[in-house]
């Protein structure tokens, strides 16, 4: 199940490319949320188009977010009333404590308590929306494991790195554990 950031993710970012691949494959079904607030984000919205999603899917899903899509699964994971899911792969969250936060996403909060699922959260050595040791204690109060990507910027279509198979790689090997 995707999970994009604010604004959704276009034709040429890795989770569209994803999206797209798995599609055309038939291999599984895969959901996007649809939340009514895409440019000017509100949690509670977000929140209940993940709860939505994952409801329509016929088995438990692992969620891929990016960016604020891992704030809104971080909000949505502390929802106890929440249907099933198999785990999050969580990748490059923003510091909603960072300047170049956008302001019209200010009420997502840094996450705040552990997933009570398998989570794993990737992190860019040079994100500009997020340092290193900050997306680590993000990852330690969710209780996910980190995946260290090198220098990848914000990991996303400006980063430059397409459809991304490495990350697709690190996904897969997720899956497999869970």
């Amino acid at each position: 199940m995707i999970v994009p950031g604010i604004w959704n993710s276009g034709p040429d970012h890795w989770q569209s490319r994803w999206q797209a691949e798995r599609d055309a494959a038939g291999v599984d079904e895969v959901v996007r949320i649809e939340p009514a607030s895409w440019s000017d984000p509100e949690p509670g919205d977000w929140v209940a188009a993940i709860s939505r999603a994952v409801a329509v899917c016929a088995e438990p899903p692992v969620l891929i977010a990016h960016s604020l899509g891992v704030l809104a699964v971080a909000h949505w994971l502390r929802d106890g009333s929440r249907p099933a899911a198999a785990g999050a792969f969580l990748v490059a969250p923003p510091d909603p404590a960072a300047p170049g936060f956008p302001a019209a996403a200010a009420g997502f909060t840094a996450p705040a308590a552990r997933s009570g699922l398998p989570t794993r959260l990737v992190v860019s050595d040079d994100d500009p929306y997020c340092s290193v040791d900050r997306a680590v204690g993000f990852a330690a109060t969710l209780g996910s494991g980190v995946l260290r990507v090198g220098a990848l910027g914000h990991v996303n279509v400006d980063s430059g790195i397409g459809e991304w198979v490495a990350g697709r790689a690190l996904l897969d090997d997720f899956e497999r554990s869970l």
